[in-house]
């Protein structure tokens, strides 16, 4: 048997000033001799608890069959834990995945450390036009910098929260003058398939850009691991396109699309460019 992670305590990725995401184990971490963690998306699937007498490219060619026909059950046989710190607005986007286990640093028991998310003048962005929760391009300089020199301001609150605390304001009240783009840290436990699809999400440019700087670290950790799968995840789903019926309907017909929704029409038509029918 062999460790997937070569024997280490934790494999890191830094993101941004302050921020990180360390794998800290997984399951299966011992694998027999020449196998992957994929080993364990095989075995569930065959109902075995051997190695048995399959050959490596059949495996990958039953992972690949269980992703693209989206038989969920195997890949949550195999489980990550990532050691993860990120400002707090990053942290509520990423709690909506709700399929994980968590335990997040508590500003209850702990002083919150002075660690803050600042952007680059070129990444404070403009309101996207198109899409109501996301931005796109870089506003006007002037006003990016208005934006930086409120978040020094926010920043400054951080020796008032720590003078509250020490005059013996609750650390449970306390915090409630600190801005969002402080740092927080939590232990985030996760199997594959649901691990997949966060990713599915998060790493899609239509995701708020600092999550998604954090699911492409994590899924920089996770390849190694679990190779056939991750290539099968791109395959099949990162790098696929889902059609509806309308769309079908109207690729077979030669027709514009039946509805008269504004939007699904202008995710067709972004639809037929990347196939090249635009």
């Amino acid at each position: 048997m062999v460790d997937v992670m070569g024997g280490s305590s934790r494999w890191d990725i830094k993101v941004h000033d302050h921020g990180f995401v360390s794998l800290v184990d997984c399951m299966p971490r011992m694998v027999p001799e020449g196998k992957t963690g994929d080993f364990a998306i095989v075995q569930a699937a065959r109902v075995s608890y051997g190695q048995g007498t399959k050959q490596v490219s059949e495996d990958r060619g039953l992972v690949r069959y269980l992703m693209r026909h989206r038989h969920s059950t195997p890949f949550e046989m195999v489980e990550f834990k990532f050691h993860i710190a990120m400002p707090i607005f990053i942290a509520r986007q990423w709690i909506r995945h709700r399929t994980a286990n968590v335990n997040e640093y508590s500003a209850r028991y702990s002083i919150m450390p002075d660690r803050f998310y600042r952007p680059d003048v070129e990444n404070v962005r403009k309101q996207s036009k198109s899409n109501r929760q996301g931005g796109e391009g870089p506003i006007d300089a002037g006003t990016a910098d208005e934006f930086l020199k409120l978040l020094e301001g926010a920043e400054a609150n951080y020796q008032k929260y720590l003078e509250l605390t020490e005059r013996g304001v609750a650390r449970e009240i306390a915090r409630a003058v600190l801005p969002v783009s402080v740092y927080t840290e939590w232990y985030w436990k996760c199997d594959l398939h649901n691990i997949f699809h966060f990713l599915s999400l998060r790493m899609d440019p239509h995701a708020q850009i600092e999550i998604q700087e954090y699911a492409r670290a994590m899924y920089e950790l996770i390849k190694p691991i679990v190779p056939v799968a991750s290539e099968a995840f791109e395959d099949y789903r990162l790098n696929a396109m889902h059609l509806t019926g309308l769309e079908i309907d109207a690729i077979r017909t030669g027709k514009p699309l039946a509805t008269e929704n504004k939007r699904e029409t202008a995710e067709w038509e972004a639809k037929k460019a990347r196939l090249g029918l635009a």
